[in-house]
């Protein structure tokens, strides 16, 4: 088969699944079995992938589906028993009198706490936290779910300590190809991962900077009572200012520290200055927005999770700081868990479940439960348990309220993630074809030529989208993007560093991503509306720093390894 067939079959499953999903605005419970058995036919059919690798490929999913639901798990349990522990309540007033202005509140729990928690964790935590800890404090379910995921951009290349780019770029790039063009430049492997960090933070900077104003105009426009762009805009000072209050310290951080530390020191340098600015009342406008009266609210809005659990419902009553300490405690451990320097890194990612090779396929699967961060959450709402005083009965409560909860993302998620393991599998075929995405961005690329800096962040989206991670797309694509820039006599860094930075963008539209946040706030079914609203921020993203891409090497003539 030709290129252009094998490009053309291999979106066929991308483009079902937006059909269903946006078009028909079918439920993601609905559209996922058939893009399942739609990828797993043309993988039969057109890449002669054998029916046993789609079986074992599946399995592959089903281990990732179970860490995925840990974590899910764990953010909404945490959110429960802090309803019932009375935090919710404290929370909820401790940033009305910081500010009642949504538009503020996002900045600072979205945008800052989110980008933080992205910094620690990755792997889609910041939604699961965030989305629901919004909803809590009043914001309509899908509000909370779209601001959520917004937060899976700038902050996601530098995700859990550096993963994206400690695993995937490295993983992805590491080969004999690479290492004797950068030897006969004299430069080593460490050297050249540093300088794509660098190049990476100024790209996300740049395009990041924009993300939490664009944050704001979004909510205005559509969960406002008039639906306007510039009741964002008038915000526009203090938001600029919290982009910057990140992005500043995010770069000093990739040049002088590396990778593992932007996100995760960045975004609490900006959380203190921004907190401070809001209580100063620094570049704040002098109105205040909030939603609509929530009887006026359309079905599409809400969610099933209900936070109506006030203090007086409560023996015990948490201060301030006391309601935080789960939250800081998440921060923490997720922290101190992730860090090479220390041991228990090791001790907790060691202690795994495998099935080295399954069905004989060389197809390997493995889950380290005790380093998921879903653990880390489950450790935090036990300690909870005993520092908020609360009754096992409200504990209980807790518990069967986020197990039921979890039933609906379960569902989806069995056949999303089988349904990418064998998209991504599809390249161990006897005909030796190129899997599914890397036949798509094959081609992009030897369709568009010279504007390739364009596309080079939207095939990393793309991997992204399919994946449900940056770290996956890195993986699959790095390799290819240095191989299509050398072809086109672009500098290779450059292409890897917009490929690392379109992966982080197609985070906030991966459908696992959307599916895994929807289920924190009980937003199961509604997965089209919110992907109709977060194409808006990822096709920002992507184009902006495209430009950016095609400026640097075509106009600033940047050139080198």
């Amino acid at each position: 088969m030709t290129l252009t067939t094998l490009a053309f079959l291999a979106a066929v499953p991308i483009l079902a699944a937006a059909v269903m999903l946006i078009g028909f605005r079918w439920p993601a419970k609905r559209a996922m079995p058939l893009v399942l058995l739609i990828t797993a036919f043309l993988a039969w059919w057109g890449w002669d992938y054998a029916i046993v690798n789609i079986i074992a490929s599946s399995i592959q999913g089903l281990f990732i589906t179970f860490d995925i639901l840990f974590i899910i798990f764990g953010a909404i349990l945490l959110l429960n028993v802090l309803k019932y522990s009375g935090a919710v309540f404290v929370i909820r007033n401790g940033f009305t009198r910081l500010s009642d202005d949504r538009r503020v509140q996002v900045i600072i729990i979205a945008w800052l706490f989110g980008s933080f928690i992205e910094g620690a964790a990755g792997f889609g935590t910041p939604a699961a936290i965030v989305a629901p800890l919004l909803v809590a404090l009043g914001f309509p379910a899908l509000a909370a779910v779209m601001l959520g995921l917004m937060v899976q951009s700038t902050a996601v290349t530098f995700g859990a300590v550096g993963t994206p780019i400690l695993v995937g770029i490295r993983g992805g790039l590491q080969s004999a190809e690479v290492d004797l063009a950068l030897a006969a430049e004299g430069v080593s492997f460490a050297d050249y991962l540093q300088l794509i960090t660098g190049e990476v933070a100024i790209f996300h900077a740049v395009a990041g900077t924009f993300i939490p104003l664009f944050m704001v105009c979004m909510m205005t426009r559509y969960f406002g009572q008039n639906k306007s762009w510039s009741e964002g805009l008038s915000i526009l000072p203090f938001a600029l200012l919290g982009g910057l209050a990140f992005t500043i310290p995010y770069v000093l951080n990739a040049f002088f520290l590396g990778p593992e530390f932007p996100s995760l020191l960045g975004a609490p340098i900006g959380l203190a200055i921004i907190t401070l600015a809001a209580k100063k009342g620094f570049l704040l406008p002098r109105d205040k927005w909030d939603f609509p009266p929530r009887e006026k609210w359309p079905f599409e809005w809400l969610g099933t999770l209900q936070i109506d659990v006030d203090e007086e419902s409560t023996g015990f009553k948490p201060g301030l700081i006391s309601a935080w300490i789960p939250y800081l405690l998440v921060g923490v451990l997720l922290v101190i868990t992730r860090l090479n320097s220390l041991p228990i890194k090791s001790f907790l990612s060691g202690i795994t479940i495998e099935w080295t090779d399954i069905l004989g396929t060389g197809i390997a699967a493995s889950s380290a439960p005790f380093y998921l961060p879903g653990m880390i959450l489950l450790i935090v709402c036990i300690a909870t348990f005993f520092l908020h005083k609360m009754q096992f009965r409200s504990f209980r409560k807790a518990f069967e309220e986020s197990s039921s909860m979890l039933l609906g993302a379960g569902f989806v998620l069995i056949f999303t993630i089988p349904m990418v393991r064998i998209y991504i599998n599809s390249g161990a075929n006897p005909a030796d074809l190129p899997s599914m995405p890397i036949a798509m961005a094959e081609f992009v690329a030897v369709s568009v030529g010279e504007v390739y800096p364009i596309f080079a962040p939207m095939i990393g989206a793309l991997g992204a989208f399919i994946a449900g991670s940056n770290t996956v797309s890195n993986l699959m694509f790095s390799l290819f993007q240095y191989g299509v820039a050398e072809r086109l006599s672009m500098t290779p860094s450059i292409i890897v560093a917009l490929q690392a930075v379109g992966a982080a963008a197609g985070n906030m539209i991966a459908i696992h991503n959307v599916v895994a946040a929807s289920a924190t706030v009980g937003m199961l079914g509604k997965e089209g509306s919110i992907l109709r609203k977060t194409l808006i921020p990822t096709a920002y993203y992507v184009i902006v720093v495209g430009i950016m891409g095609l400026i640097a090497i075509h106009v600033l003539d940047i050139g080198g390894v």
